[in-house]
């Protein structure tokens, strides 16, 4: 008999469950006893296709297979707790359950805790390098923000390739973040094709342009103004 991927809800949880369509109800309600917390004699099973209800399987001999019930791949089995005794949500609500706190002197001085074993290797608040590193990631990001506030979409800008000394004229096309590396970037059309792509990168497009013209620089890198296209002829004789 074929296996069925089901989706099994109930009040207090939801999950999906490889059946067998030869599994008995009787064998299924056992198998969900320690999934839902209800128990088997306490279970009323209803079958939905999504949202739409299909059949019940009760009213059954216990022996009746999941096959021969009209179900498929990813339909729903509603497990539904008929026990008048039960408290609702006795399971979900943590309101219910009696909360224990360690106080903070006595935690810091566990030798088993998450905290110790931070502090033995060195890591998070305790890694003074990467506390440094993470100070310069927030300056940096800082000095972008503020660069990004003078430009624009649309804008001519020219752009600083080579410590101050190499620069390339273009076209502003996009501001802001990317999939392919954090922080701020801005996405600059050149007038010559000096560039690395056409606007897209690792396949996600951030802007449009012909190939080899596109390229993406932090902002500081930026200075927007006007700066027109250069004439490449314009140092040869007439």
């Amino acid at each position: 008999m074929s296996i069925l991927n089901v989706y099994v809800t109930s009040e207090n949880n939801s999950t999906e469950l490889r059946l067998s369509k030869a599994s008995t109800i009787d064998n299924i309600k056992i198998k969900l006893e320690p999934i839902t917390g209800i128990s088997s004699s306490s279970q009323q099973l209803q079958l939905y296709n999504n949202d739409m209800f299909v059949t019940s399987l009760e009213g059954h001999p216990p022996e009746t297979m999941l096959g021969a019930f009209p179900i498929e791949d990813y339909w729903t089995i509603q497990v539904i707790d008929t026990n008048p005794s039960r408290i609702k949500g006795q399971y979900n609500d943590v309101s219910l359950v009696q909360k224990f706190e360690l106080p903070d002197e006595e935690y810091e001085k566990r030798t088993d805790s998450v905290l110790a074993f931070k502090k033995r290797n060195n890591l998070g608040r305790f890694n003074d390098a990467a506390s440094d590193s993470s100070s310069a990631s927030a300056t940096q990001n800082h000095v972008y923000e503020e660069a990004v506030k003078n430009i624009k979409t649309g804008d001519r800008c020219e752009v600083d390739v080579g410590s101050g000394i190499l620069k390339r004229r273009g076209t502003v096309r996009f501001i802001g973040t990317t999939e392919f590396q954090s922080g701020l970037w801005v996405g600059v059309q050149y007038d010559e094709p000096l560039g690395k792509n056409d606007g897209s990168v690792q396949g996600v497009r951030y802007f449009t342009c012909p190939a080899n013209y596109g390229s993406f620089v932090r902002p500081d890198k930026v200075q927007t103004g006007d700066f027109p296209e250069e004439d490449l002829f314009s140092d040869e004789d007439m």
